[in-house]
């Protein structure tokens, strides 16, 4: 399974970034083998619709799952018509963010 995680910074030991549309990059991690794509956001430097915009990047990148700290709505509709799952409110690391993700699914890694 593939999750995007929205991240302050461009490896896995960077921090979660709170804010969807606005995070400068993003953290694809692959679970079943822990490898990581990392996703620069050029959406953040426009000033309007960047969450959809930001929402289609992810989905590009084949993302069945997205963790951040908050999704506004239009992003949300977008992520979810296209089948990710939006899981909110999530703080810590890139890497503590997925190890609890996939700790609470009951998912391995490997």
């Amino acid at each position: 399974m593939k999750v995007a995680v929205s991240a302050t910074g461009g490896s896995i030991q960077s921090e979660v970034e709170p804010r969807f549309g606005r995070a400068p990059y993003y953290v694809v991690v692959d679970t079943s083998n822990m490898k990581i794509e990392l996703v620069f956001n050029s959406n953040t430097l426009n000033e309007h619709g960047v969450g959809p915009l930001t929402a289609k990047l992810i989905a590009d990148t084949g993302a069945e799952v997205v963790l951040t700290g908050k999704v506004g709505p239009n992003a949300k509709q977008v992520l979810q018509a296209g089948g990710i799952r939006v899981v909110e409110d999530v703080t810590g690391t890139v890497r503590a963010a997925v190890d609890d993700f996939l700790q609470r699914e009951g998912t391995n890694k490997t």
